[in-house]
């Protein structure tokens, strides 16, 4: 397994892995996915197992502190020196789930939020999944104000620095 940043041509694997991980309204297009690894592919980061992308994980950096339904359209609210690391996504194919390989790649965008000393990381998740934030630190600030999808989601916060 190796985890290495996107690349342009990866557009098309990452837009195919997640629409096998999220629900139509959920996911992103792969016009989205393309549009987020141009403009912050130090940021979107795929496993492959050889030359199969079995998952990956994303989002943009930016000093507003919530994670707000226009980020997941918006490429361009991207700020490289922002103080927050959003997560849009973490998918993985089904056959590789429950293997450690979600948490493999929270842990390295955890890792690079820290070098890069950002003040934390933001992410929304279903009610079901906050259980599995918090064995990495994220701390439940309640029902979020996303209207993602049209399903009720949770705003996780991993404070990194004060």
């Amino acid at each position: 397994m190796e985890i290495r940043k996107a690349q342009p041509q990866d557009a098309a694997y990452a837009a195919q892995v997640e629409s096998v991980c999220f629900p139509a309204a959920e996911a992103a297009s792969p016009k989205a996915i393309a549009e987020r690894i141009a403009a912050f592919s130090d940021h979107f980061w795929m496993l492959w197992d050889g030359e199969t992308p079995v998952g990956f994980i994303n989002g943009m950096v930016t000093d507003t502190p919530h994670l707000e339904d226009e980020m997941y359209e918006n490429a361009a609210l991207h700020n490289e020196n922002g103080a927050w690391q959003m997560v849009f996504g973490l998918d993985v194919v089904p056959g590789y789930q429950h293997k450690g390989y979600a948490s493999m790649l929270m842990r390295h965008l955890i890792d690079r939020a820290k070098q890069e000393k950002r003040s934390g990381v933001v992410l929304t998740c279903k009610e079901a999944l906050i259980g599995f934030y918090e064995q990495f630190g994220f701390v439940c600030e309640g029902v979020s104000g996303s209207q993602h999808g049209g399903v009720c989601w949770y705003e996780m916060r991993l404070t990194l620095r004060e």
